[in-house]
C-alpha cells in the first residue's frame, strides 16, 4: 500500500480492532502490565512507561496499512480516527478502549454546581 492511502470507516475500524487485538496479545499484555506496575498511579510515569508502548504498537499495526512510519504517520492516523469517531460511534468505542490502556476513564458530570 501506498502512503498516500485514503482511510475510509471501515477500514479505520479494522485498523482500530487490529490495534486493540494487538495491545491485548500474550507478550505486548505482559509488557503493559509490567509498565503499568513501574508508573503505578503516578500519570507522568504512565506517560513515560506504557504510553511509548501503546504507540509502537499502534505503529506497528498502522504501517502495514500504509501508513508512514513513525511520528508522521502514528499523527496522520490519529487525525483520521478523530475525524471518524465524530460521526462513527463504533470507531469513536474502539478508539475509547484504546486510549483506556493509558489514560484514567474521565467522568464528565452533566449538571454543574455553583456555591454563591
Amino acid at each position: 500500500m501506498t502512503a498516500s492511502l485514503q482511510l475510509d470507516s471501515n477500514t479505520v475500524r479494522v485498523i482500530l480492532a487490529e490495534i486493540l487485538e494487538s495491545l491485548t496479545t500474550c507478550e505486548n499484555a505482559l509488557n503493559l502490565e509490567d509498565a503499568k506496575n513501574k508508573a503505578g498511579n503516578d500519570m507522568l510515569k504512565v506517560m513515560q512507561y506504557v504510553y511509548p508502548i501503546v504507540v509502537n504498537i499502534q505503529m506497528d499495526v498502522i504501517k502495514r496499512y500504509g501508513m508512514p512510519e513513525g511520528r508522521e504517520g502514528i499523527i496522520k492516523f490519529t487525525r483520521s480516527v478523530v475525524a471518524f469517531e465524530k460521526d462513527d460511534r463504533v470507531v469513536a468505542d474502539l478508539h475509547r478502549q484504546i486510549r483506556s490502556f493509558y489514560l484514567p476513564p474521565v467522568n464528565v458530570s452533566s449538571a454543574v454546581t455553583s456555591h454563591v
